[in-house]
């Protein structure tokens, strides 16, 4: 089974356990106090396994479900067989870690869902195909331009803070993917280069 498939099994089956248990969902989640007292440091990952509710769930998975299968390749040619879930893995971390540092000190803060490891996916994707049309609410767009959109909304709502969604792990997903992507293959920005060079609507 490839490693993307296992993934979304594994995130689908502990989130909707997790939504008929909401002790099984408290214990996975991040909640800084836990890692402070108990040094729960496993919650730095294991938020990414549960969710708020079946749209959040579905949209994570679908988009990991089309973006994940076009670059798993990718790193399990540089990495290995488990290449791409070392990658997936360290998108959780890297992308909650600013959030978990900037509200070590909050009881009331919570965070869960996969969307910052997905981000990393979606922006790795992009690298690669910049001008690939993706489907945002029916309609085609340029992978480039909606990453300067997704980009800016996030900035945008981040700064706001007027909803419950993690934008900062959004934006610091986005920033792992591209970052880890270029480590593992310098090349590759070059490819990109030369890709955004020639735009293909």
């Amino acid at each position: 089974m490839p490693i993307t498939l296992a993934i979304i099994a594994i995130t689908c089956i502990i989130s909707f356990m997790a939504f008929n248990n909401r002790r099984l969902q408290d214990d996975l989640l991040l909640w800084p106090p836990a890692i402070e007292r108990q040094h729960a440091y496993y919650r730095l990952v294991t938020y990414g396994l549960v969710h708020a509710d079946v749209p959040h769930l579905l949209f994570n998975m679908l988009t990991l479900f089309f973006f994940g299968r076009a670059v798993e390749p990718f790193f399990a040619a540089h990495l290995g067989l488990l290449g791409f879930a070392l990658f997936y893995i360290g998108g959780l971390l890297v992308s909650i870690l600013p959030s978990w540092l900037n509200n070590r000190s909050n009881p009331n803060y919570r965070s869960l869902g996969a969307s910052g490891a997905v981000s990393a996916v979606l922006f790795c994707f992009i690298l690669w195909n910049p001008w690939q049309r993706i489907i945002v609410m029916v309609l085609p767009v340029p992978a480039i331009i909606y990453a300067v959109l997704y980009v800016g909304y996030s900035i945008y709502m981040d700064r706001m803070g007027r909803d419950n969604v993690n934008h900062s792990a959004h934006l610091w997903g986005a920033a792992y993917g591209v970052a880890f992507s270029l480590l593992i293959k310098p090349d590759l920005l070059g490819h990109f280069l030369s890709q955004l060079s020639r735009p293909g609507f």
